[in-house]
């Protein structure tokens, strides 16, 4: 059973929350998390009891006191798999791609960052945060021998479906694409869209909270 990406984003913004608060405080309520993120705190006890649809127990919640914040904490983890540890290339050592393989805490979700790829010259066979910059051309070769089938893409624009199509290639089964480009690759890769524009419209725009509450 899949989990909807809106759950999945809920569900991670409450990690966030219980992960800031395991240290100082024991429980946690609905209605504390929901105003964190202004949303209403039946949708935050409705995420929570989806949660029962992973593993053998669910996460009940005490009257008058709430969660167990480290309990609901380790659930969160275990439904989203946290711990199974993802290898990934990032390809472009542009400004994008250097400040998401600065992104230390993406180990902490289970993505480990181990290379990044260019055409530029000038950027390979640098180090950015501990992860060597190689040629694009050897992408194949490592991903075959590291057993890497996903790739960060963040290239500009003009060279995101030409480098899209070469990784599909090159093995890689899965893009995250930061580009503002919608890709053509084949069936079998499968690509997320992280539409930054698209978010930042939305933040602004007055009938985000609305939307959030009627979210499913």
């Amino acid at each position: 059973m899949g989990i909807p990406y809106k759950v999945v984003n809920r569900l991670t913004l409450y990690h966030f929350i219980l992960d800031d608060l395991r240290e100082s405080e024991t429980f946690i309520s609905s209605t504390k998390i929901a105003s964190l993120l202004n949303i209403d705190d039946s949708q935050v006890r409705k995420d929570i009891k989806y949660l029962e649809t992973f593993g053998n127990t669910g996460i009940e919640g005490k009257c008058r006191v709430g969660y167990n914040i480290k309990t609901l904490k380790h659930k969160i983890e275990e439904c989203l798999g946290f711990k199974q540890t993802k290898d990934a290339f990032i390809i472009g050592a542009g400004n994008l791609g250097s400040a998401l393989a600065k992104y230390n805490s993406f180990k902490d979700y289970g993505l480990n960052i181990l290379a990044m790829f260019d055409t530029d010259k000038n950027k390979i066979g640098t180090t950015i945060n501990g992860k060597e910059v190689f040629s694009l051309t050897k992408v194949g070769n490592l991903a075959s021998r590291l057993g890497v089938d996903i790739a960060i893409l963040t290239v500009p624009k003009d060279y995101a479906r030409d480098a899209a199509n070469y990784l599909a290639g090159a093995g890689m089964k899965y893009i995250w694409n930061f580009t503002p480009c919608i890709l053509d690759v084949p069936k079998d890769v499968k690509v997320w869209n992280e539409n930054l524009i698209g978010s930042f419209l939305q933040f602004t725009n007055n009938d985000k909270e609305e939307d959030i509450k009627n979210d499913n």
